[in-house]
């Protein structure tokens, strides 16, 4: 047995996860048994409380929840040769098998990927989820060195791992974002910081190639904006459209939902000459070892913002509900307040 962070209703104003003992999992022939160190704690492990993902991914109740971790190897199935045991290691967990929550998780060993040796293990538990999302929608866009690209609401978790991935892909990056977050954020390879107080970016940027809307509502159609025709905007906070149930394989009633739920986007994407992507961050351990060796090589450490104790996953999972994070909230199982 085990102790896990468990869901076993939907709430949309007040979800809510249960510490519990449940059965440690049992591993296959091509997964790994993680003995769990640290996880990242992200709006997407709110709103699948809230359930508002269940149409992308439709998770049965109760439910471990948890979408990224660092930990170390303890098992390995029969047909897996590229780990060790001992080794330590790090995952955005696949889609249809989250859990990180948890003292014990079981993984498919290529959505792993071993952990920089200058990370601790929670600074490794802020990488996975968010660096992946930043390379996913970079290679989404196609964007090329030498172009332009916003990256909206910079001084969050999102923006610490895609401003510096983005500048080593020879991007000029703009961001936005509170004051007190300049020189930190500038620190991480941004070229212009503004004051979303002070500035508006609709009104003094012109001409970008690339968004990455990390805001949705009415931002993501202000974004479109700032960009030159034939732009693309990927949004992580926006409306699925048609051509992401398309990308995901999903049926065709899906499709069609999609396309309608996505229509007044895609229409407004249309009218600025623009394309606009939703994306939902999938697993892959080789893009995560090409993100490890980069943090590597250029040393670069994620923001933390605030490490919780595994018993306090309630209070973290409400920190992040509530917005206003310099970093990545962490949850750690040795931590003790």
């Amino acid at each position: 047995m085990m102790r896990a962070a468990v869901q076993t209703s939907y709430d949309a104003k007040n979800p809510r996860v249960e510490l519990t003992r449940v059965r440690r999992p049992e591993i296959g022939p091509h997964q790994a048994l993680i003995k769990v160190s640290a996880a990242g704690v992200n709006p997407l492990d709110v709103m699948i409380a809230r359930g508002e993902v269940r149409l992308i991914t439709p998770y049965g109740l109760p439910l471990v929840v948890g979408n990224e971790m660092v930990g170390i190897v303890e098992h390995v199935g029969s047909s897996v040769r590229s780990l060790e045991l001992g080794q330590r290691v790090f995952s955005r967990l696949p889609l249809g098998s989250i859990g990180a929550f948890a003292e014990y998780v079981a993984v498919d060993a290529d959505a792993l990927a071993a952990v920089p040796e200058h990370l601790s293990d929670e600074e490794a538990a802020a990488v996975p989820l968010t660096a992946l999302t930043a390379v996913q929608a970079l290679d989404l866009m196609g964007a090329t060195a030498g172009g332009t690209i916003f990256i909206s609401g910079g001084t969050g978790s999102v923006g610490a791992m895609a401003i510096p991935i983005a500048k080593s892909r020879g991007l000029t990056i703009t961001t936005n974002g509170s004051a007190p977050n300049r020189e930190r954020v500038l620190s991480l390879g941004a070229d212009r910081f503004l004051d979303y107080r002070t500035e508006d970016y609709a009104q003094v940027l012109s001409g970008i190639d690339y968004v990455l809307d990390t805001l949705g509502g009415e931002e993501t159609r202000r974004q479109m904006g700032i960009m030159r025709r034939g732009g693309h905007l990927v949004s992580l906070r926006g409306l699925p459209n048609g051509a992401f149930a398309s990308r995901m394989g999903m049926p065709t009633w899906k499709r069609a939902l999609f396309t309608a739920a996505g229509w007044r986007l895609d229409r407004a994407a249309r009218r600025y000459g623009v394309r606009y992507d939703f994306i939902f961050v999938e697993s892959n351990g080789a893009q995560l070892q090409e993100i490890a060796d980069l943090l590597s090589t250029r040393r670069i450490v994620p923001s933390v913002d605030e490490v919780f104790p595994f018993d306090e996953v309630g209070a973290a999972l409400d920190k992040v509900a509530n917005g206003h994070s310099r970093g990545k909230t962490v949850l750690s199982m040795t931590a003790r307040r």
